[in-house]
């Protein structure tokens, strides 16, 4: 399987020349073939930048002949799919907000809907949120209703306020609210590729307006379909981990009178790429059955002599009065791309129904150090 930077490749830039050639004959489209030799060192992102600056700089003129040639293309050409549709619709949605028109606008709308099925046309349709918010959601509210699943999930996944790999659209994230509409459209979707866009969606929106994300899915769970329970659990996983109230509640975590015995470390010194393996003990002690969000929280230790918290799923529990239960985890700190493991004083807790537990203290060592630096199989 490619690493993501690999997705855009030589042989995509490749395949965009022929299907830009098959649609404007006679072009050289030097920028196009010079950039197939340039995206070794580059990131995703990046190697999508370069070949739409690339198509761009090849296909001259107004937007309407871009516009003309990208059509050609879809029509008279076999390999005009996958991942040369994001550099293809991000020129599109570029050259149409350089001429500040709305029927530009509408148009470069209208042709990423065309094109979404053959990869997606959610990075690009950031350009356009950008330029005008309003009449791009206007547009994309009349997507909701469309017999496309790949144009409804574009309603869902390119509005989302932190759609990864993509640019940021500010709005999205300073207006509370501005894309509520198209999630109450979409949260009973028949496709499950759709509604997992719309609980990522609303997790996304749990980030910056946590009331505004439990206020709407208690609005979707007065009147669910069948699926509304699960998406919402997935929807509001954020805000379990941060042991928000009103999410918790919404779920039916409600608050619990609780003996946590624990967390009991295997060891106080943990080797470098090792592991840490803790125990703990829940006994119910109040009067009535408790339905238990169980986490951990991993504080790790920074460079700069903080903590900053990790929070990790263990499991859901319903305890009846008197009744106790353990749990068991082994946390590994095997080096992973995307941490950065400090030596030095850390600690684990448990959360419960997002109340913390007392920590258990223990140090990581640094690389190398001590007979027991060899990580345990």
């Amino acid at each position: 399987m490619p690493f993501a930077d690999e997705l855009i490749n030589g042989h995509t830039a490749q395949s965009l020349t022929r299907a830009v050639h098959a649609a404007l004959p006679g072009a050289e489209l030097a920028s196009l073939r010079a950039a197939a030799q340039q995206l070794g060192p580059l990131g995703l992102r990046e190697r999508a930048d370069l070949l739409t600056n690339a198509l761009l700089a090849d296909v001259p003129g107004d937007y309407v002949e871009l516009a003309r040639v990208v059509r050609a293309a879809q029509d008279g050409t076999p390999v005009f799919s996958g991942w040369l549709i994001w550099p293809v619709t991000s020129a599109i949605a570029t050259k149409a907000v350089a001429e500040h028109s709305d029927d530009v606008f509408d148009d470069a709308m209208a042709i990423l809907a065309d094109l979404t099925g053959r990869l997606t046309s959610e990075f690009a349709l950031r350009t356009l949120l950008r330029h005008d918010l309003d009449r791009a959601l206007g547009i994309i509210a009349e997507w909701t209703g469309s017999p496309d699943l790949d144009v409804r999930r574009l309603a869902s996944e390119g509005t989302r306020p932190y759609l990864p790999w993509s640019i940021r659209v500010p709005e999205l994230i300073t207006r509370p609210g501005a894309t509520v509409a198209v999630l109450d459209a979409l949260y009973g979707d028949q496709s499950e590729y759709v509604r997992r866009s719309v609980a990522n969606h609303l997790n996304d929106v749990s980030r910056d307006h946590a009331d505004l994300a439990v206020t709407t899915a208690r609005r979707w769970l007065a009147a669910p379909a069948p699926t509304t329970g699960r998406l919402v659990r997935h929807g509001l996983r954020t805000l379990v981990k941060r042991g928000h109230p009103g999410a918790l509640e919404l779920l039916g975590f409600a608050p619990a009178t609780l003996e946590i015995d624990g967390p009991v470390l295997d060891r106080t010194t943990v080797p470098f790429g090792g592991n840490v393996r803790f125990t703990a003990g829940i006994r119910n002690v109040g009067a009535e059955r408790a339905r238990l969000a169980i986490d951990y929280v991993v504080h790790h230790y920074r460079a700069n002599g903080s903590q900053t918290a990790k929070t990790f799923k263990l499991t859901t529990r319903t305890l009846a009065p008197g009744e106790t239960m353990g749990v068991s985890r082994e946390h590994s700190f095997r080096p992973i791309t995307t941490r950065r493991y400090h030596p030095g004083p850390h600690a684990i807790a448990l959360q419960v129904n997002g109340i913390a537990s007392a920590r258990a203290v223990f140090e990581l060592e640094a690389p190398g150090v001590g007979p027991s630096a060899i990580p345990r199989s």
